[in-house]
């Protein structure tokens, strides 16, 4: 269940899952190229509204799944992270969401002219590099957990076929806490762990 927050100035009106699709068409629609500046935005209306993001990338509106892919997609370019959170955003509403893991999975890689390209789950194309790097953490079990800076603060996490894949063209290199497998992209080295941690 969506609800405003009383701070702010802010409506009592619960925002609608169908307010929040054509305020997210607007915006989409007002930006002629590109995806829309949300990061310029302060909207007026602060609250939060019942969307979860799934580890898996499955987002879930009210505990029904949001099964239609363009939807998804569409929420996906007014998403914005601030440090309280991560907030749907549009010039007249911010509403926060739940977010499981990181709000985009990384479901392929393709080496292209020395840079590694990476596409999401809602069609975003990425090429690691200085700008968007790809770091790993370590999960309670042990093993890898690898995620990839696609804007703003927003992070994919990387799918386990295809770390398997920048494993497989991983190269070796010294540190001094021991052998590392990295992969480079677009001039930058990006470790994905110890040798033997990371096969």
């Amino acid at each position: 269940m969506a609800a405003y927050l009383p701070d702010m100035g802010a409506k009592q009106d619960k925002p609608g899952l169908e307010q929040v699709v054509a305020a997210a068409q607007a915006a989409n629609g007002a930006s002629k190229r590109g995806l829309p500046p949300v990061h310029l935005w302060n909207p007026p209306n602060v609250g939060e509204i019942d969307i979860v993001i799934r580890k898996d990338g499955t987002w879930v509106h009210e505990g029904g799944v949001i099964g239609r892919e363009a939807l998804v997609r569409l929420f996906s370019t007014i998403l914005r992270k601030d440090p309280d959170g991560i907030y749907l955003v549009t010039p007249h509403e911010k509403l926060r969401v739940a977010v499981e893991d990181a709000p985009f999975v990384a479901v392929r890689v393709d080496r292209a002219n020395g840079g590694l390209r990476f596409l999401t789950n809602v069609g975003d194309e990425v090429e690691a590099g200085p700008d968007h790097p790809i770091r790993v953490e370590t999960d309670a079990a042990g093993g890898p957990r690898p995620y990839l800076h696609v804007r703003g603060g927003l992070e994919a996490l990387i799918t386990r076929p295809v770390f398997y894949e920048l494993v497989e063209q991983a190269e070796e290199r010294p540190t001094p806490r021991g052998a590392e497998l990295g992969v480079v992209s677009n001039g930058a080295w990006f470790a994905l762990g110890e040798v033997e941690a990371a096969q």
